[in-house]
């Protein structure tokens, strides 16, 4: 009886330990397949914040281009606008330095004598007031004598230099004004600028 109880308590134990085994090796492999789920989904999380913050990168990179290709336009028409405003200026000096009242005088007679006589008669001069105060002291009395027409002389308050005339009283004209020049010879310069600032 005793080696029946001894063969019992040996066939619990190894039973025990068997299921023990058992049960160990069922722990291990849920273990095991958790741990592998955790790393999977730990890679996929991982892969998902790297492409994100790559196409965030992506989109950083080409809004910062996108704004310096702005900046770098605006830089450029800026520039071509401070550029223009100083060459019109310069130009306008020139020509109201080159436009003196004999320059004038010059100009003007030159115009009247050779227009065609189907122009009119009377003819008005539109300049500065200075201009005009100059060219009354002799000039537009021998003009008058020289022409045979009727020339009236007026001080224009838009008119730094230059003149305007019309032949016809006032019904068209042609503006020969500092200002008026300057907007030509600028506007023949400003293609050719245009052509440096690009080169």
């Amino acid at each position: 009886m005793a080696q029946e109880i001894k063969d019992l308590i040996a066939r619990i134990q190894r039973e025990g330990i068997r299921e023990a085994e058992e049960k160990a090796a069922q722990i291990k492999s849920e273990t095991d397949t958790t741990a592998q789920k955790i790393i999977a989904d730990a890679k996929m999380q991982a892969k998902k914040i790297i492409e994100e913050a790559n196409s965030q990168t992506k989109r950083l990179e080409d809004s910062t281009q996108a704004s310096l290709n702005q900046a770098g336009r605006d830089l450029l028409i800026s520039l071509r606008k401070e550029i223009n405003s100083v060459l019109d200026k310069l130009i306008k000096a020139d020509i109201c330095q080159a436009l003196t009242a004999e320059e004038l005088a010059a100009i003007i007679g030159s115009l009247i004598k050779k227009a065609p006589l189907s122009l009119g008669s009377e003819i008005i001069v539109s300049l500065s007031q200075q201009d005009k105060e100059k060219l009354e002291m002799g000039f537009l009395k021998q003009l008058v004598q020289e022409t045979k027409k009727q020339i009236i002389l007026k001080a224009a308050e838009g008119i730094d230099s230059g003149f305007v005339i019309s032949f016809d009283a006032g019904k068209s004209i042609f503006d020969f004004s500092a200002q008026a020049l300057a907007e030509y010879i600028s506007g023949s310069l400003r293609p050719e600028l245009a052509k440096i600032l690009k080169s």
